[in-house]
């Protein structure tokens, strides 16, 4: 049965609840990802004769070979499970944040006895509790630098059981960074109060945190603890300097973000600004560039950024003002609920409204006052930064011509490079071989067209034989989407390289399509018909440029290899625990993403994973330790 013939199959037996849908193309990348109340009359809709479609939705559908769907509860349940998944697939037509796996969030283990601190690029569902995201790592760690000296927390990831242990404390103990629990010199009450202090202060919660703070120190006075009154009298006085430059937005306490949008649509990016004021004062403000904006309107821009935005926070405020209301508020609003009801970036059941007994988040749109006040300054901010971020795209697109057209000539190029794509081969002694394809369009890479390739007729190291496979696999295709042909092919190589990407190519009848190969070191152009190689000054844009492709198509090659490393590693390790079966296997796959950080593993968070009793958490905790 062909693809479209499954593909009608699905489409006639689509239920009429509520789901997530995927389209998907022949290849089985993910293309978009969106939700439905009913999915048979949502999903259909796209498929009917004459339907109208907007022209990048029509695009789109052109490429639709296939979909997956997945049948929830409740419109919210929907929702959630649509923010997950566009987090995952980062999908090229959903509304989505940019660059969004640079932006860091802070995780405090609170499901540990001693909790850690660390900084994470992406949160997950394991008991912690999660900050962010920041759009400024470098401000990330100053605060963190500033909060430590108030609140000295752990930054190491050793277990550390309830009742601490003697050792010998770390440099961070003598610089006064950590109260060195590891050591037993500081008692797991105390230890915990004081994450919890920092935990309110990075989530802006000043005169909640200074009052629990004075009383403190009023009560160690009281009991002649005048060291430990002393020190909570410099945290006071240091906390009181950060927030003193914090400005007043409202006379009252109010607990807010205030999210102000601009959109270019020639230019497809948005750009939100959001304002966090805690207690009626601005402490925090950041901002994030959205792509795939060119067809969507303000309110779907709007609920795209929010999904994104709060799917992994473990803090939200009472209220959130825009300018306009987010399309679907009603459901939004659910489920921040839901949200700020379960505490530690662990997902509450998605049934049912939440009660008067619970938080609640309010979305508002205010027309006169001050919200309308602070969101219409909000708005001028992301007005200025978008100008300012497309200022900086036309300065770099501007070099990027002056390169490709510099490409163009040195290398005799039939016509300008727009399109090229890079190819390299990641494998040790063959084991895990997978080929890696980058694509940059004008001089910037197109991540959404990036390409991974595990290699399946190649056994042992013969790299030519890989670049060989990946390219008829990924020229087989080009018939579909003649628009998509490369203007340039790069290899990472030299001669060797070359040829096998010009046999592959000629294999299959592509003769348009010019490649060539860098090697490193010398870095020498090699191309086709040229025993010699052209050498470009080192001071050249194009050579900086097929430098860039060719070192983002290995790092993309070698994460790839290594990530599916790591998985075996662990699938090896996991055959040999007791206890756990096909099943638990892989729910423990699921949970941690490598062999180190399922060792780094405590039995709390083991405990945690769908199947894993606590018994089985302290088996697989100890036959880890032996093992290693």
């Amino acid at each position: 049965m062909s693809l479209r013939d499954q593909l009608a199959v699905k489409l006639a037996a689509l239920p009429a609840s509520p789901g997530v849908y995927l389209m998907k193309d022949g290849a089985g990348e993910v293309l978009y990802v969106g939700k439905a109340a009913s999915l048979r009359q949502r999903v259909r809709s796209y498929f009917q004769k004459g339907a109208s479609l907007s022209p990048r939705v029509r695009t789109m559908m052109e490429r639709v070979q296939d979909l997956d769907y997945i049948v929830v509860n409740s419109e919210v349940e929907a929702l959630i499970l649509e923010a997950n998944l566009i987090r995952e697939y980062s999908p090229r037509y959903n509304v989505r944040l940019k660059d969004d796996k640079r932006y860091p969030y802070v995780r405090v283990g609170m499901n540990e006895p001693f909790p850690s601190l660390a900084i994470v690029r992406r949160p997950r569902e394991d008991g912690a509790r999660y900050f962010g995201p920041f759009a400024a790592p470098g401000a990330l760690r100053e605060t963190l630098t500033v909060l430590r000296r108030c609140f000295p927390i752990r930054t190491c990831r050793q277990e550390i059981p309830p009742e601490g242990k003697q050792g010998r404390p770390c440099l961070n103990y003598h610089i006064r960074r950590c109260s060195a629990p590891c050591a037993g010199l500081v008692g797991q009450e105390e230890y915990r109060r004081a994450v919890e202090q920092f935990c309110a202060a990075l989530a802006g919660r000043a005169q909640q945190l200074l009052a629990a703070l004075r009383a403190e120190m009023e009560e160690a006075a009281e009991r002649l603890e005048f060291e430990r009154a002393a020190l909570l009298r410099d945290r006071i006085a240091a906390l009181e300097r950060s927030w003193t430059r914090q400005s007043v937005v409202s006379a009252s306490d109010v607990d807010e973000d205030v999210i102000g949008l601009a959109v270019d649509r020639a230019h497809d990016l948005a750009c939100a600004q959001v304002f966090q004021v805690r207690e009626g004062r601005v402490t925090g403000q950041e901002h994030f560039f959205l792509e795939e904006v060119a067809e969507a309107s303000l309110p779907q821009v709007a609920s795209a950024f929010i999904k994104q935005y709060y799917a992994g926070s473990s803090y939200l405020p009472a209220q959130i003002l825009l300018a306009e209301e987010p399309e679907e508020r009603e459901a939004l609003e659910e489920w921040l609920s839901l949200q700020a009801q379960g505490r530690g970036g662990s997902e509450p059941p998605a049934q049912g409204r939440p009660g008067a007994d619970r938080p609640r988040v309010r979305i508002r749109s205010p027309a006169r006052g001050e919200g309308r006040q602070r969101v219409e300054l909000a708005g001028r901010n992301a007005e200025l930064l978008l100008k300012e971020e497309l200022a900086r795209l036309a300065v770099a697109e501007g070099r990027a011509q002056e390169a490709l057209s510099e490409l163009k000539e040195r290398l005799k190029l039939p016509r300008l490079p727009q399109r090229i794509e890079a190819y390299d081969i990641s494998t040790i002694q063959g084991a895990e071989a997978v080929g890696s394809l980058v694509v940059f369009a004008g001089g910037r890479p197109r991540k959404s067209d990036y390409r991974r390739f595990r290699i399946r007729s190649v056994q042992g190291q013969n790299d030519f034989a890989m670049l060989e496979e990946v390219i008829r696999r990924r020229f087989a295709r080009s018939e579909e989407n003649p628009a998509q042909k490369p203007d340039l092919i790069l290899v990472d190589g030299g001669k060797g390289q070359l040829n096998a990407v010009l046999s592959a190519l000629r294999e299959l009848g592509v003769e348009d399509v010019p490649a060539v190969g860098l090697a490193k070191e010398e870095e020498e152009i090699f191309l086709e018909g040229r025993s010699e190689p052209v050498v470009l000054p080192r001071d050249s844009q194009a050579l900086h440029l097929l430098q860039h492709i060719r070192d983002e198509a290995h790092r993309f090659a070698v994460g790839y290899h290594r990530r599916l490393h790591r998985k075996e590693s662990l699938r090896s390790l996991l055959d040999l625990i007791p206890g756990v079966g096909p099943q638990r296997k892989k729910a423990l796959l699921r949970h941690f993403p490598s062999l180190q950080a399922l060792r780094r593993a405590t039995v709390e968070e083991l405990a945690l994973v769908p199947g894993i009793s606590r018994r089985l958490a302290e088996e697989i905790a100890a036959f880890l330790r032996s093992a290693e």
